[in-house]
């Protein structure tokens, strides 16, 4: 390490007692415990306090508490689709507590970066083709619904095709224009989910040139 700030470096390592690495300032807390300044030398790194965390294990209580939901409301899905990426792993905790083997996944892109979006959602290839499902009862998963504007998209693309649609995501944020089925928990802070806490190993990915 040579000094330098590293922006690369995911959030959780470059937090050390209000300084980002390598700095080895002091520093001091307000009475709310955010993050202050320390002196020259030190960047502030971001205050957990304006982060929603959702750690591993918090994120095996929050499937199996959602799939408690979907259960106790009686509805039974034939298929659950996963919007990727962030939709992937709610999509499998879900087909496995609800006795589901039945999944499929929607690629869409809408965000580029924290903060940065496309004007609108984008359905990346190949397309989802539902055939023979006229009377099926779907359970699309995502991760957050954050503007709502991709699970509304993939509702209204999967719904003509299909008997009926619900919609499960572990986080729903105040401004969704999409009001979801079922719903963990609801906030208003950005999401460190644990599956996207680290940067990609290889980034821009190969496959990025392929949509």
């Amino acid at each position: 390490m040579d000094g330098r700030f590293d922006p690369t470096m995911p959030i959780r390592r470059r937090i050390r007692r209000g300084c980002v690495f390598p700095f080895r300032h002091e520093t001091n807390r307000t009475e709310r415990g955010a993050f202050v300044p320390c002196g020259r030398g030190c960047v502030t790194s971001e205050s957990m306090e304006d982060l929603e965390v959702l750690t591993w294990p918090l994120y095996g209580s929050a499937s199996k508490d959602l799939a408690l939901m979907v259960s106790d409301d009686g509805f039974k899905p034939d298929l659950i689709l996963s919007i990727a990426r962030g939709g992937l792993l709610i999509a499998g905790s879900l087909a496995y507590a609800l006795g589901v083997k039945n999944l499929h996944v929607m690629n869409v892109e809408y965000y580029t970066g924290r903060g940065e979006r496309l004007e609108f959602p984008v359905i990346l290839p190949p397309p989802l083709t539902l055939v023979d499902l006229e009377s099926a009862r779907v359970l699309i998963a995502d991760d957050v619904a954050d503007t709502g504007h991709t699970l509304a998209m993939v509702r209204d693309y999967v719904t003509p095709q299909v008997g009926e649609v619900r919609t499960a995501v572990i986080y729903q944020k105040p401004i969704s224009v999409m009001q979801c089925d079922y719903v963990w928990r609801h906030t208003d802070k950005w999401i460190d989910f644990p599956w996207s806490t680290d940067a990609a190993l290889v980034s821009p990915h190969r496959s990025d040139g392929l949509s």
